[in-house]
């Protein structure tokens, strides 16, 4: 029986926090961890997204959306292909549509294909095949006028660590594949190369180091002669060193006009637009929100430009830990909020008609809706949802723990930091009034990232076994504007740390949780947030680092280009790169810990985990390490998913829990332990 059709008893069982029993096993989690990599739309007005599935080893799949309810979806990549481009690491953009056509990257040898959607012939290169998967490309768009699309590349031939970035044109006519042509080079990072409706100026973003896109980036526009080349250049905004801003998004409208995202002056990222007659900056609406999300991936889209209405601008934007759905006037300058009841909100695509919104809440995961409009785009008068990263997941509805939004003060008197917070929830178990629910408090990764309140089965899993689930924003995190994203700054180990520690006590303080049986986990700079709480605090109980970082001058030092930097600012010189390392604290650890790490990751070299792995063996710490091979950053195969998940449960609940898990898990060896 599906667990919304088990009849709840007459009156709950009570049962130690963490030994419940919950119908969201880690098969039900890793097999609906579906992500998804963007959406597109055709000139016939049909859907297209990127899906990518644990269940088939994390491979990505372009799918075409059928025509109405009574059409199923059907999978345009052919099986021996993965769309998936690996520039700068995190991707992103890694498709793009015209006409009957997809231009897609390819993962296993990073070449660029084209493909017709509706023909049964196999995807043909577009780009030279070199040795190895070392060139990528990301964040493409159509040139109709000469026929060639125009994309980002990354060129690690020469370097891996210190790969050349350019934007680059690649003829789609004829039989012979040209090496790409060069049109914008010199900096460092470039991404949003989006053409005129004319062909005749390409606007992008470019930002070059110690700087991340969101510290500081510029705006430019590119004249483009009939030879196709990149004769003018003008900087649009960036360029004035007393305006602290990262512009972000360009989009032209039909008529020419260019708007983008920035956050000058208010130090929120907001709409505005070019005057190109004299090269200056214009406000389209103003609001202490972001419209925009940090560029850690190619290809996002926050807001459309809808065609049916010229003066009328679609758009997402986060305020306070929530996500809206809004149409901008951009003649009136005012701004209507549509009802959704998505409450966290990721890309806009224009349809015919409607829109497509992508986008999750506390009880739906992250799916991808048909917004319909009325005829005057200020009112929604359908909303349906088209596809979801987990189907079946209402059928465990009555185990889902709603997230609480919080703010908890921080150790700096005045200032707040904010979370999710969820409480242990099941339909057949309950706690008893004598025991308060151990809890796992998760730090994101990023750090340059921010918690977001949606259904994750990853977050019910635990809740529904009776533990308390956190899932912290502390200072540097997203979403609230540059000030408190820059609280992180030259602080980075310092601010995360007692932030989460902080975020703990306010909920042991509040009663919500045993502060005996506090624990951490995160991954990428998340894992190293929980492993500098466990080396400079004494919170936590027990900590889970999945590919976390230990040693901060080796990441640097092996690290790809795009982060290379990003510690000079976080972190500052060699003194705090020693003193901020938990590898070099090894004697101040105290208690046990489990390591995840893919061996096959270049964000976070397995040397990280390695090195304190051996350390905190030698020390005699409870410790444990999981290596998986094939891994890159982040797990994407629904075997490693599930185990990372089992083994961090049981893992706890051995040693800090007091308590036995109601599922049958084998736990692995710990060291200093068994």
């Amino acid at each position: 029986m599906a667990a919304s059709s088990k009849p709840p008893p007459e009156q709950k069982i009570i049962a130690p926090y963490g030994s419940w029993s919950s119908s969201i096993t880690s098969d039900v989690v890793s097999g609906a961890a579906k992500g998804l990599g963007g959406t597109a739309v055709d000139s016939h007005g049909r859907l297209f997204w990127l899906e990518s599935r644990p269940t088939e080893a994390g491979r990505s799949v372009i799918v075409r959306g059928g025509t109405d309810a009574k059409e199923e979806a059907i999978d345009v990549t052919p099986v021996e292909f993965s769309v998936r481009t690996v520039a700068q690491e995190y991707g992103g953009g890694a498709f793009s549509i015209y006409g009957d056509s997809v231009v897609f990257s390819n993962y296993k040898d990073q070449r660029l294909y084209k493909q017709s959607i509706d023909s049964k012939d196999p995807p043909v290169p577009l780009t030279p095949e070199y040795d190895g998967p070392v060139v990528s490309y990301a964040d493409g768009v159509y040139d109709t006028s000469l026929n060639r699309y125009i994309t980002v590349r990354e060129d690690r031939r020469e370097s891996s660590l210190n790969s050349i970035t350019s934007i680059v044109s690649i003829e789609l006519s004829g039989n012979i594949i040209q090496e790409p042509k060069v049109l914008v080079s010199g900096n460092d990072f470039y991404a949003f190369p989006r053409l005129d409706p004319k062909g005749k100026r390409l606007a992008w973003i470019e930002w070059s180091h110690p700087n991340m896109p969101w510290d500081r980036s510029e705006l430019w526009v590119g004249y483009i002669s009939d030879t196709g080349d990149v004769y003018k250049r003008v900087c649009v905004a960036g360029a004035d060193p007393t305006i602290v801003e990262s512009p972000t998004e360009p989009k032209w409208s039909d008529e020419g006009e260019l708007f983008f995202v920035t956050d000058r002056k208010s130090g929120f990222w907001n709409l505005h637009k070019w005057v190109e007659s004299d090269n200056t900056v214009a406000s389209v609406y103003s609001l202490e929100a972001e419209f925009a999300r940090p560029l850690w991936v190619f290809g996002m889209n926050s807001y459309e430009l809808i065609k049916e209405q010229k003066n009328l601008i679609a758009c997402s934007y986060r305020q306070k830990g929530r996500s809206y759905l809004g149409v901008l006037d951009k003649e009136k300058s005012t701004l209507s909020v549509l009802q959704s009841p998505f409450t966290d909100l990721m890309n806009i695509t224009s349809g015919v008609h409607c829109l497509y919104v992508e986008g999750a809440s506390g009880v739906d995961p992250l799916s991808i809706a048909k917004v319909t409009l009325d005829d005057w785009a200020t009112s929604v008068v359908d909303f349906q949802i088209v596809w979801s990263s987990s189907p079946t997941s209402s059928e465990y509805k009555s185990y889902f723990s709603s997230p609480e939004f919080i703010e908890f003060p921080t150790e700096v008197p005045g200032e707040k930091a904010y979370a999710y917070y969820y409480p242990p929830t099941n339909p057949i178990y309950q706690g008893s009034q004598d025991e308060k629910p151990p809890l796992l408090l998760k730090s994101h990764g990023g750090p340059t990232a921010e918690a977001r309140g949606i259904l994750n089965l990853n977050v019910q899993f635990w809740t529904s076994r009776g533990w308390a689930f956190v899932d912290v924003n502390y200072g540097g995190s997203t979403g609230y504007g540059r000030a408190f994203r820059e609280r992180l700054l030259k602080r980075w180990g310092i601010v995360d740390v007692d932030d989460c520690c902080s975020c703990a006590q306010f909920l042991v303080d509040s009663g919500k949780a045993d502060g005996e049986r506090l624990c951490i986990t995160g991954g990428s700079a998340g894992g190293y947030t929980t492993l500098a709480a466990l080396a400079f605090k004494k919170t936590f109980k027990a900590g889970a680092s999945l590919y976390g970082v230990a040693d901060l001058k080796l990441l640097k030092e092996e690290t790809h280009k795009f982060e290379s930097r990003y510690m000079d600012n976080l972190v500052g010189g060699e003194k705090e790169f020693f003193e901020r390392s938990p590898i070099n604290f090894v004697d101040q650890f105290s208690c046990p810990i489990i390591l995840f790490q893919g061996l096959e990751d270049k964000v976070v070299p397995p040397d990280q985990a390695r090195k304190i792995y051996q350390a905190l063996k030698a020390k005699g710490l409870p410790v444990a390490l999981v290596e998986y091979e094939g891994e890159q950053h982040g797990f994407r195969k629904a075997e490693n998913i599930k185990f990372t998940l089992e083994q961090q449960m049981v893992f706890f609940a051995r040693l800090v829990g007091r308590f036995k898990v109601a599922d049958d898990i084998v736990p692995i060896k710990v060291d200093n332990f068994d």
